[in-house]
């Protein structure tokens, strides 16, 4: 051996100082499905990270040399030890393994440089963008904001989806369920609510977060590009843990979403957290509570499973003046099976939240674009939420839907109809028709309010049916040409003056009178 290398190692043994510390540890017992039992650790605390010391053991694999350190994140404390589930690649632990506590609760980045960005439900890019440097960590678990620190909602969120905005209005700091079957729509709701988010002022305008859980990695690949050409991921955050991760990513994948807005809020800023969806929330979390030998209740589920989306939603908020002002608003989304909204995990969340907009598969599939079944759906904070210029447009809407719905079924049996019946129903259809949306084309609020307001003035009685869509279009296009300064001070003072509504009307009949061909005489009602 060369003489100057053992040199070296003398002078190294020579001048060596050992540290003292203290570091508690525990040794992996059993180990399956992403979960671990462990022996020691007692005095680790529910939510805290522990990390895996890899050099005990069998041998790492070939790679594995090279890889991060690997966590847990405790979730049992038992008699005799802990049980934890593996953040990451579970195929990395092994009985025998020692575990060391880190004293951390679980954190999230979260800031401005997360905007624009796909992000895991731990925070850790996805978009291939980049690591982020400049971030603030957030714990994912905290305690809401008691009753002292807030205010009543009171500021209108815009979703741009005129069957909401008028009948079921969302304010900032509210939590309003959308629920529904398979395939009828509730995410394009939350999608387009984000994508109107760019009508607002950028003062005022919402930090989005969309958390997708157990969906197809295509879906939210679809939506991030969506969402691209759209120009909202600018102030859009995804939180990715799709249907591939394990069953605990899903589970903290809404937590992640929450804590990277609670940044926002505590800032005085607007934020809007969609949650896709809180169904497949809790399956993960059922799976997860029964490999750590808990209990299994109703269902299979845990006796928790309550306190799970509970402990979530109330960390929406509209936060006091004292407090900074900020808010939080939650769009929960479950999925229900044949429409039934009483089973367990659905009555659950309609229990917490302060609303709900429900789906219907069966007016989806009769071509009603949104499917919102306005009977059952409601919002619990009401007219609150909206603008003096809707509320003067919208207040009989709810009552005239009802009422066609109601005569629309008796129709099927009655073999002839009064005539003020078959205009009710005629107003009724076309009303229907002026509600339907395209999807990804959210429509602004001043631009709904001279919508409503023409509809209320009976300005489409004379279009036929079909094409109620068509004229609504080129009726926007024209106010929007040539009113464009009405439009403008309809969306800054949310009020509808007198002399507004002059020259509303004014245009309503130049409108008219430029497009005679598409207004005649319409038969009142088919006698069926």
């Amino acid at each position: 051996m060369d003489q100057s290398i053992v040199q070296k190692i003398i002078n190294e043994i020579e001048h060596y100082t050992p540290k003292a510390g203290v570091e508690h540890v525990g040794r992996v017992t059993s180990v399956g499905d992403g979960v671990v039992a462990i022996d020691g650790l007692s005095r680790a605390v529910m939510g805290e990270i522990i990390q895996f010391e890899e050099t005990a053991g069998r041998p790492l694999s070939k790679g594995m040399e090279a890889a991060g350190a690997l966590h847990g994140l405790v979730l049992n404390l038992e008699e005799d030890g802990v049980r934890a589930t593996i953040l990451g690649d579970s195929a990395r632990v092994n009985e025998g393994m020692t575990v060391k506590s880190t004293g951390r609760i679980l954190s999230v980045p979260s800031g401005d440089e997360l905007l624009g960005r796909v992000v895991s439900a731990l925070g850790e890019p996805l978009d291939g963008k980049g690591p982020f440097t400049k971030a603030t960590m957030m714990p994912v678990e905290r305690e809401s904001y008691g009753v002292i620190d807030r205010k009543s909602v009171s500021v209108p969120l815009q979703t741009g989806i005129k069957a909401i905005d008028s009948m079921i209005p969302i304010g900032r700091g509210q939590r309003e369920l959308i629920i529904g079957d398979r395939s009828t729509g509730k995410t394009t709701i939350a999608i387009d609510t984000i994508i109107n988010q760019k009508n607002e002022p950028a003062e005022k305008r919402p930090i989005c977060i969309y958390v997708a859980i157990g969906q197809k990695e295509s879906k939210t690949a679809r939506i991030a590009q969506q969402l691209t050409e759209a120009g909202a991921m600018p102030y859009t955050i995804i939180v990715d843990a799709p249907a591939s991760t394990p069953a605990a990513l899903q589970f903290l994948a809404p937590y992640a979403g929450v804590a990277m807005g609670e940044y926002f809020m505590d800032r005085g800023q607007d934020v809007l957290v969609i949650y896709d969806d809180l169904s497949k929330q809790a399956t993960a979390y059922r799976q997860l509570s029964l490999l750590l030998r808990r209990p299994p209740g109703r269902e299979a589920y845990p006796g928790d499973i309550f306190y799970l989306h509970s402990r979530l939603l109330e960390r929406s908020a509209c936060l006091s003046e004292e407090k900074g002002g900020g808010s939080l608003t939650a769009l929960p989304i479950i999925e229900t099976q044949d429409g039934d909204v009483a089973t367990y995990i659905p009555t659950n969340v309609i229990s917490i939240t302060d609303g709900q907009i429900f789906l219907d598969s069966s007016l989806f599939n009769k071509g009603v674009r949104p499917a919102i079944d306005v009977g059952i759906s409601v919002s619990r904070v009401g007219s609150a939420a909206q603008t003096k210029a809707m509320k003067s447009v919208a207040g009989t809407l709810r009552l005239v839907l009802a009422q066609f719905r109601e005569l629309e079924a008796f129709m099927q049996f009655a073999q002839d109809l009064d005539k003020m019946t078959a205009d009710r129903i005629e107003s009724g259809r076309r009303m229907v028709e002026i509600l339907k949306q395209r999807n990804g084309s959210p429509i602004s609020v001043e631009k709904q309010v001279a919508v409503l307001y023409a509809a209320d003035k009976k300005f489409f009685a004379d279009v036929a049916i079909t094409r109620v869509s068509e004229v609504e279009a080129l009726l926007l296009e024209f106010v929007d040409g040539q009113y464009a300064k009405e439009l403008a001070e309809i969306r800054k003072s949310g009020v509808m003056s007198e002399a507004l509504k002059k020259k509303l009307d004014r245009a309503l009949e130049e409108f008219r009178l430029a497009h005679g061909e598409l207004f005649g005489s319409q038969p009142v009602a088919s006698s069926k």
